[in-house]
């Protein structure tokens, strides 16, 4: 049988919602959503969010941000020349600490300076300082004294939530098995959950119908194809 014609279906992303009401707390992430939560009473000025990719390490740095007034830069640009601006404001996060090249000598300043002036830094990274390949021993030792709360991975019921949210955030309606269905065969990854939800809307836009677990059970498995290849 013939299918019928496609419906063009355009990509129009969506900006990810990082508000606090958009964050879903579950066992995975509620001591770090704690900790976020009980700012300015914090141990230490700075904090090491650490947890795997599409974990909530973003969304609780950026709920942070809104709370603190912070300031939000990349590792990359934390330079010697920018340090005492980037202090200046009282609060910063600084992404993916351990992801990209750093200037260690920029990286200790500012965190000496911040500790100086009682500024407050979040960090988010995947691992801790010690597999980060730090060659000056004293940066290493002051991001070892940093506060560090970890994220696991989305249980069960947090990826179902999400799975959720993001179908209704694309005006989606969805049968709870297609959810289960999907929660049970993708990895434990907000990131994931995401990336099947847009391509998912995507081909169920492109044939004129709803999303099922027909289109899902199809879509996943060309993902596992793909996946297998690289």
């Amino acid at each position: 049988m013939r299918e019928g014609p496609k419906q063009l279906a355009f990509d129009l992303p969506l900006d990810p919602r990082f508000g606090r009401e958009d964050f879903l707390v579950s066992p995975s992430n509620e001591q770090a959503y704690a900790f976020i939560e009980r700012w300015p009473d914090w141990p230490d000025t700075v904090l090491l969010l650490v947890g795997p990719p599409g974990s909530g390490k973003s969304h609780l740095a950026a709920i942070w941000a809104e709370m603190a007034h912070a300031w939000t830069v990349d590792a990359f640009e934390v330079t010697q020349d920018k340090v005492p601006h980037l202090i200046s404001n009282g609060a910063l996060v600084i992404e993916d600490i351990d992801q990209a090249e750093r200037d260690e000598a920029a990286l200790f300043h500012l965190l000496n300076l911040a500790r100086e002036r009682q500024a407050f830094v979040l960090m988010t990274c995947t691992t801790l300082p010690d597999s980060w390949g730090i060659r000056t021993a004293d940066l290493l030792s002051r991001l070892r004294l940093a506060t560090t709360v970890p994220l696991d991975p989305p249980d069960d019921a947090l990826l179902k939530a999400v799975l959720v949210k993001l179908f209704v955030d694309r005006q989606l309606v969805v049968d709870t098995s297609v959810v289960d269905y999907i929660a049970l065969r993708i990895e434990r990854s907000l990131a994931k959950a995401a990336e099947v939800v847009t391509l998912l809307d995507k081909e169920a836009l492109s044939r004129g119908r709803r999303v099922s677990r027909a289109i899902a059970s199809e879509l996943l498995g060309a993902i596992q194809d793909v996946d297998e290849i690289d």
